[in-house]
């Protein structure tokens, strides 16, 4: 790289796996390979900002061919952590690495739903695992007769509640949440997350915008918090705030939808001041077409995102890092609407700098501990540095 690290960015394409991980059986996801098996079904994907970083160069994706000379450097990671969820794998590219997993709860036991109600001062419904959109079709009028929270979970480590904005405040939505959140701070469960939702039965809608998640703190330091130790800022895109409980990000911008968090991002990239970093998660890939299982709305969610990165290519300054990446699977082709355990793709683009090979990388943290390397930022992250191989490349004429 010609010049030290000035500015670094991190998008992670929310559930964008590519190929099951050396341990996926023991996740029940043997075969999982979400952006190969969703071209497969949509006939292939059309993604050429993606191709000529070198997304094709990582594993054949059908429509998105190798290029001899790919702009970024290229891999794909395993995760270290025992998980698949979005907490798990954001720490890990952060440079925390869990020693185990969050628990996961096929439903919630009888005494914490009756402090809950109890604290609320509402009764509940659901209580069991359920897609974000078929808990509304099956639950939503009932809610909006009585007035119960919409309460379910995943194969996350999650507590959702759902509750229509006719019927219940955001403000009041919000509140129970947080006292959600202490209740179940005991038993470990990885987030609490608000789901609003507006509309008539047959035609709910969920309001991504209003969406709020309240997270378990991380049990120690990230490189988010040494960076800001360090006098930087730390952008924090769409959810990223929300996942890491606040700690380390200076500033905060919520998103309602990729597109809104394509546009923060290349805004970002023409305003935020040197050596800020930069970390934004675009959610819609999971949550509107993994976990439905819609392979043809996540590749057109793909080929918008697409069309995003080549603006946003075009405004990043020389001696900044962009990594696009992932935080697990969510295969759209299998009977399952959770997560699935793969390996993430890793794209490296350092303008006007040629791209490599950077193979299989052994943990998300080699995002942190590159991205600490090129600042030369002292900070005691999981990870292995891949600054030297980005470093060693020519500069593009």
């Amino acid at each position: 790289m010609p010049q030290p690290l000035n500015r670094a960015f991190i998008v992670v394409l929310d559930g964008m796996g590519v190929g099951e991980a050396p341990d996926a059986h023991l996740f029940g996801d043997t075969g999982a390979n979400t952006f190969v098996n969703c071209a497969k079904a949509v006939g292939g994907l059309d993604l050429p900002n993606l191709q000529r970083l070198g997304l094709g160069n990582i594993i054949p994706i059908e429509g998105v061919a190798p290029t001899q000379s790919p702009l970024a450097s290229h891999g794909k990671m395993a995760e270290k952590s025992p998980g698949k969820d979005t907490t798990t794998g954001h720490w890990e590219m952060a440079g925390l690495i869990l020693d185990h997993a969050f628990p996961v709860f096929p439903k919630f036991s009888d005494a914490i739903m009756d402090e809950f109600c109890r604290q609320t001062s509402r009764g509940y419904l659901g209580n069991k695992p359920a897609s974000g959109t078929e808990i509304l079709k099956e639950l939503g009028e009932e809610h909006m007769r009585t007035g119960k929270w919409i309460v379910y979970t995943s194969g996350d480590s999650v507590f959702q509640i759902a509750a229509h904005q006719d019927v219940v405040p955001l403000d009041e939505l919000y509140d129970a949440c947080k006292k959600a959140r202490k209740i179940l701070d005991p038993h470990h469960v990885g987030r609490i997350i608000a789901r609003p939702f507006y509309g008539q039965p047959g035609s709910f809608e969920r309001n991504q915008g209003g969406r709020h998640d309240y997270s378990v703190p991380p049990p120690s330091k990230t490189l988010l918090d040494y960076a800001v130790d360090a006098g930087r800022e730390v952008i924090g895109i769409g959810k990223i705030s929300d996942i890491f409980a606040a700690h380390g990000v200076t500033r905060s911008l919520p998103t309602a939808s990729n597109a809104e968090g394509i546009e923060t991002t290349i805004r970002m990239a023409q305003e935020a001041p040197d050596g800020s970093l930069v970390f934004n998660n675009l959610v819609d890939t999971d949550a509107k077409y993994g976990h439905r299982n819609d392979p043809q709305g996540m590749a057109r969610c793909l080929a918008e995102f697409d069309q995003g990165l080549g603006r946003l290519l075009d405004v990043l300054k020389p001696g900044d890092l962009l990594i696009l990446t992932a935080d697990h699977g969510n295969e759209t082709t299998d009977v399952s609407t959770d997560h699935t355990r793969e390996y993430v793709p890793l794209l490296a683009f350092a303008p006007g700098v040629a791209g490599r090979d950077l193979g299989i990388r052994q943990g998300f943290g080699d995002i942190a501990q590159t991205i600490a390397h090129g600042w030369g930022l002292s900070a005691p992250v999981a990870g292995a540095s891949f600054w030297a191989e980005l470093m060693n490349q020519p500069v593009v004429a």
